[in-house]
């Protein structure tokens, strides 16, 4: 191997940037030494040897500082996390408001067997304008609800009433009911035809009420009567939001 390549070798070994050991450097350099027997005889294939050991371990180098530009990490390094998006807000529910609801049993007036029962209205309007009519069963009793849409009436009246047969208001008409008793709601300060377009005759497969019926709308006064399976206590109170009449019907 001649002085001249040896020394270019040496100097592109050199130049080489990040050499990784000062050990491996000194072990190159020791190789290309042992190169330097003369080429006479056999011992010139040993320089020749040490001569491409020398070569290949330039190219390793060179890939290895090739790489190490390319990805621009330093051996040991450890990555940096990429950031982690946030995640987006969950939605906020905000529950729509429930409707009013019953009150508790306790803290209804109690079922009354026999005699009328009376109620009075709170800062009633001149005219309590009935909106809807409803019914339905629950355990315990049977439940007529009335609805007004401006408050309500001036005053209830309610009897039980023989049999089922009512007269209806002015005309005096008589009308008879589903069942064998009777309850007649009188409302006073009140007024159907306006706002309410719903049935004025209900009938029901309930076990006491079996039908509802209006006998009356006049002259702010308005009438309804009740056909039950037997005679029952009953019970009547107002609720509120909206304005309501609630009158319930023992069936067991």
């Amino acid at each position: 191997m001649s002085q001249n390549f040896r020394r270019d070798l040496n100097r592109e070994f050199d130049a080489i940037s990040g050499s990784p050991s000062p050990a491996l450097s000194a072990r190159v350099r020791s190789a290309l030494a042992q190169g330097r027997p003369a080429r006479t005889g056999p011992f010139w294939m040993a320089g020749l040897a040490a001569g491409l050991i020398a070569a290949i371990v330039v190219g390793v180098l060179v890939v290895a500082s090739f790489n190490r530009h390319q990805t621009g990490a330093l051996p040991g390094t450890a990555p940096t996390p990429s950031a982690t998006p946030s995640s987006n807000p969950s939605p906020s529910f905000t529950p729509s408001p429930s409707p009013a609801q019953t009150p508790p049993d306790s803290n209804l007036p109690a079922f009354i067997c026999a005699g009328p029962v009376s109620l009075a209205g709170a800062q009633s309007p001149a005219v309590a304008f009935v909106d809807a009519v409803r019914t339905g069963t629950h355990t315990g009793y049977d439940r007529v609800t009335i609805e007004f849409n401006n408050g309500e009436p001036g005053s209830v009246d309610m009897s039980q009433h023989n049999g089922t047969t009512f007269t209806q208001g002015a005309s005096g008409q008589q009308v008879t009911l589903n069942g064998i008793a009777g309850l007649l709601v009188i409302i006073h300060g009140a007024d159907e035809h306006t706002a309410y377009s719903g049935s004025t005759d209900i009938k029901t497969v309930y076990s006491v009420l079996l039908e509802l019926r209006q006998v009356e709308d006049f002259e702010g006064t308005v009438q309804w009567g009740l056909g039950l399976s037997k005679s029952a206590c009953y019970r009547a109170f107002y609720l509120a939001n909206p304005a309501r009449l609630v009158i319930d019907i023992q069936n067991s």
